[in-house]
């Protein structure tokens, strides 16, 4: 008994602050966001301004237009041609949050612009919400128990065609689970919205294209939005709803995100789903499409993904969820559940903590997140070179930290 009373005297109290404590982060509410003067938040103004400097100097070289860079990369690829929308970019943009607060930011970070791969970290969230939810028993489980027969809207001829698709039947893509999916090791093999999967990044041999030797899902990692599309139609099929109205439920509108962010597919996703016309997302801009949104956005889910899909007191998203997703993969152990790019061994990231981790997209775009620091920066717009720099000089800045 006089144990069980020095518990409750001294372990409850501690238990009570700690949670009193936690829960005193700062979330920025909605159409708002809290800022503090870097100075009196412990930054070296001198070289957070330089760091600033060194973005909006090293923004990237590609077209403002996305369309005319897409023709310029991808679009040189075997049906490079885009079936998605594309919008022009702004100037380099960003904004530098610390403990929740707002500290820095330049360009326009409310403008809206396509975010490209970042896309898919929203992507693998509603994945992650279907498991929470146990609409997917487990990441191990196989697709092929969850997808079936779908009846697609074929739009690539001169009227539109229904055809019944099925993406997970084939002898190896029975095999694919969506932990392959997720990290990007399930070698899918097939055609999808008018796009096969070896025309996206293909082999510089021909002869591969159509002989190519698969790989046992789980094996080997390649980055190809062909089977990242596979997996946005697969997570649709098994919510039975469009994708951006499940991230704009449960993610979204809890952490106060605007309204002016759209998700876009292709002019030929459209799927049956209920005798309802939905239009299947994308993974990203490769072919047009993806995520457009503004960098407060990005922030605010970058700050969610910070505190373990905690915001305000509610867990969103399981804390199961993130570790996983910024677990290594064994095929590659810099990635995680896509879009994570981790920072094992300091290889991608060598001046930040191996704890932080990166959702990352072409232009590039990206959303620094670094749990140690309590960082969260969305960076728009800066040559892929400059990544790592950037990241160096914002730290070098930032307030250091106690050693215990």
């Amino acid at each position: 008994m006089k144990t069980l009373l020095l518990f409750i005297g001294f372990v409850l109290p501690s238990i009570v602050y700690a949670q009193e404590k936690k829960s005193s982060a700062y979330f920025p509410p909605p159409g708002k966001w809290e800022k503090k003067d870097p100075l009196k938040a412990g930054f070296d103004t001198a070289l957070l301004h330089a760091a600033i400097r060194f973005a909006k100097d090293s923004e990237t070289k590609n077209p403002r237009s996305m369309e005319e860079s897409h023709k310029r990369s991808f679009g040189k690829e075997p049906f490079g041609e885009g079936v998605g929308p594309f919008k022009d970019r702004g100037d380099a943009s960003g904004i530098i949050v610390h403990k929740g607060y707002i500290v820095a930011e330049w360009g326009d970070p409310a403008r809206v612009d396509m975010t490209h791969s970042v896309t898919k970290s929203f992507l693998s969230t509603t994945v992650g919400l279907a498991v929470d939810k146990a609409l997917i028993n487990s990441t191990d489980d196989l697709v092929m128990g969850y997808v079936n027969e779908i009846t697609w809207l074929d739009s690539s001829g001169s009227s539109p065609v229904q055809k019944t698709i099925r993406p997970f039947e084939t002898t190896h893509n029975r095999k694919i689970s969506w932990e392959s999916l997720l990290r990007q090791t399930s070698d899918w093999e097939g055609e999808l919205w008018t796009k096969p999967d070896w025309a996206d990044r293909p082999d510089r041999d021909s002869t591969k294209w159509h002989n190519r030797i698969r790989n046992e899902p789980g094996r080997a990692f390649e980055y190809n939005d062909v089977r990242v599309n596979a997996m946005a139609l697969a997570a649709t099929w098994v919510w039975k709803r469009p994708l951006p109205e499940v991230l704009n439920e449960y993610i979204m509108t809890p952490i106060g995100a605007s309204t002016t962010w759209k998700w876009h597919g292709y002019r030929t996703s459209w799927i049956l789903l209920n005798d309802r016309p939905v239009q299947s997302v994308s993974g990203g801009g490769h072919w047009g499409g993806g995520m457009f949104i503004n960098a407060y956005d990005m922030a605010r889910f970058g700050l969610l993904t910070l505190n373990k899909g905690r915001w305000k007191g509610k867990q969103l998203i399981s804390a199961e969820w993130i570790e996983k997703a910024t677990t290594p993969g064994s095929a590659n152990p810099g990635y995680g559940y896509m879009n994570y790019f981790l920072n094992t061994d300091k290889r991608y990231l060598p001046d930040a903590p191996e704890s932080a981790f990166v959702h990352v997209g072409n232009g590039t775009n990206i959303v620094y997140v670094d749990p140690e620091n309590e960082i969260v920066m969305v960076v728009r717009w800066i040559e892929n070179g400059a990544v790592a720099q950037m990241v160096k000089r914002v730290l070098e800045s930032a307030p250091k930290k106690k050693k215990q």
